[in-house]
């Protein structure tokens, strides 16, 4: 027999970075909140770890996500106003690419709808402020001055910490079974260290997120990308501060080649190196049995892209991790109720690789809805209904 304590306004399964965030806004308006974590705050195991995300507002996914990042901005900026840490880095961001790909023609898309600053850059002008990078001639380069990068294991730790400062339970190493929807109304939510009752239920399970939502499982793939960091020659010019952020079209292998500054170590975390990687879907992979070996032909593929590029930047590689991204078939996010459930399951999934830099404003969200059974925020190209039918 569940005791009073075991009952909760709200439970969210999984405390990663929409979860936290989650956590966050709904114990800030007042309700008992209990967050439940298969793991560690924060952990490496899912999509959103490895010291650094990009953040940009001349969104080429789809012009509809701007009004988001418009607000996650504002509620990032509330959260370092809230604690004192700076989360937002802004360093600029360079898109390089032929002027007819699909990135670049999103970019200056989004940037001319919403009107968000995008400088055009000349080669002149790219080979004086920029030496270091080796662009084709036919590339075209542009710069979002106000892009930057967010570290996800510190903003996860800060809204755990906040929403913990809120009165939420935050239960950590406790993996849940599974959850059924009462008749009497409630929600019962089973883990392996017990069981308990809330009103309503929000899943951001990350990549797990199938196996709580069974519905939505078969549009859900699970990939494993490989990150690196690599020591250059001369580290000095791939510093932050000399160089921002970048994403480039690579036209010898699928995908967008993306990454990050050496960071300082006496403000970041490591690894230590000029961070990179490829935005393209990996290997399709179960999150509870993911090689978590790079080999040496993966990193073999970092290091010739790096070279291509960066002509300077290799002369060792420092660390290799996997992550896993969790894909929708049109590579947008799955934020609304869970159709067949009323209105007391909400799911925040799928997040295709390009998530993080909305947990700000996915967790306003996902509480707006716990709490409004609605959202006034821009969400209506994310709904449940174009993958799950009741």
């Amino acid at each position: 027999m569940n005791s009073t304590d075991d009952f909760f306004d709200v439970i969210v399964l999984g405390v990663g970075s929409m979860g936290a965030s989650a956590c966050f806004h709904l114990a800030k308006r007042g309700l008992k909140v209990l967050g439940i974590e298969q793991f560690g705050i924060p952990h490496d195991q899912g999509s959103h770890a490895g010291q650094s995300r990009i953040i940009r507002k001349a969104y080429f996914e789809h012009p509809d996500y701007v009004p988001l990042l418009e607000r996650a901005y504002q509620n990032w900026h509330e959260l370092e106003t809230l604690t004192g840490a700076q989360i937002y880095h802004e360093t600029g961001l360079l898109y390089y690419g032929p002027p007819e790909d699909d990135m670049m023609q999103g970019v200056k898309s989004s940037a001319r709808t919403y009107d968000v600053p995008l400088n055009m850059l000349s080669q002149e002008q790219h080979h004086a402020k920029f030496p270091q990078i080796s662009i084709p001639a036919h590339y075209e380069g542009l710069f979002e001055p106000a892009a930057g990068f967010i570290p996800p294991e510190r903003a996860i730790l800060l809204y755990t910490d906040q929403a913990i400062k809120h009165g939420a339970v935050i239960k950590t190493q406790e993996k849940v079974l599974n959850w059924t929807k009462n008749p009497g109304g409630n929600v019962t939510v089973i883990s392996e260290k017990g069981s308990y009752q809330t009103a309503k239920l929000v899943i951001t399970a990350g990549p797990w997120a199938g196996h709580f939502i069974p519905q939505l499982k078969p549009k859900l793939q699970v990939t494993r990308q490989v990150l690196g960091w690599v020591i250059p020659k001369n580290p000095q010019p791939f510093e932050l501060g000399q160089l921002p952020c970048w994403m480039i079209v690579d036209e010898v292998n699928p995908g967008i080649l993306y990454g990050f500054p050496i960071m300082p170590v006496g403000q970041f975390n490591g690894p230590i190196g000029f961070k990179a990687g490829y935005h393209v879907p990996g290997e399709v992979t179960d999150p509870d049995q993911v090689d978590r070996t790079v080999s040496k032909a993966e990193e073999q593929l970092i290091i010739d892209a790096l070279m291509r590029f960066f002509p300077e930047s290799y002369q060792s590689t420092n660390v290799l991790k996997t992550c896993l991204y969790t894909y929708t078939p049109d590579e947008n996010f799955v934020i609304d109720f869970l159709p067949g459930f009323d209105q007391d399951v909400a799911i925040a999934a799928g997040f295709s690789g390009h998530g993080f830099k909305f947990a700000s404003v996915i967790g306003e969200i996902l509480a707006d809805l716990t709490i409004d059974e609605k959202t006034a925020l821009p969400i209506g190209f994310l709904n449940a209904d174009r993958y799950v039918r009741t």
